[in-house]
């Protein structure tokens, strides 16, 4: 019985399933999204979620030792340097307000041959800069109906 177990076995050893995350957890970040199955994509994503956390506290720090271990913690669970590189200094800024949620998944149907559900798993554009909120059409139309009438009683008087 796996009472309380979190993480799925994806039908692989420990080895192999670790290699997995951690590959499809580079390729994420080096390509900002990636088509793999449904299943997978549910795996990698509290992983990358993670990571991009750390990163946020690196990037938010202005101490070297700070920045320095969190790079550190980044290699244990990254290979690449290049991925690293682009977490700390892309990612984890574009993401610096964000409190979580840094991934989507969005499903693409079944893959031709063993009819596998895939998906696409991708990270968040950017925040845009929020604007004032624009009043709706019939809002704009009130406003000015009442000018209109304010401009009559004046002409009137």
């Amino acid at each position: 019985m796996r009472h309380r177990v979190e993480k799925k076995k994806m039908g692989r050893p420990e080895g192999h399933r670790g290699s997995l995350e951690k590959n499809l957890a580079v390729s994420l970040i080096m390509h900002e999204k990636i088509e793999t199955t449904l299943e997978k994509a549910k795996f990698v994503k509290p992983f990358v979620e993670r990571l991009i956390t750390k990163a946020k506290k690196g990037f938010a720090s202005s101490d070297k030792i700070v920045v320095f271990n969190t790079v550190k913690d980044l290699r244990k669970n990254l290979t690449n340097e290049e991925a690293i590189k682009k977490l700390m200094d892309n990612i984890a800024g574009r993401f610096e307000n964000r409190p979580g949620g840094y991934t989507r998944i969005i499903k693409t149907g079944n893959r031709d041959g063993d009819n596998a559900n895939t998906a696409r798993i991708e990270l968040l554009p950017a925040e845009r800069k929020e604007e004032a909120p624009k009043e709706s059409k019939k809002a704009e139309k009130k406003v000015e109906a009442k000018k209109t009438e304010k401009k009559v009683k004046k002409n009137d008087k």
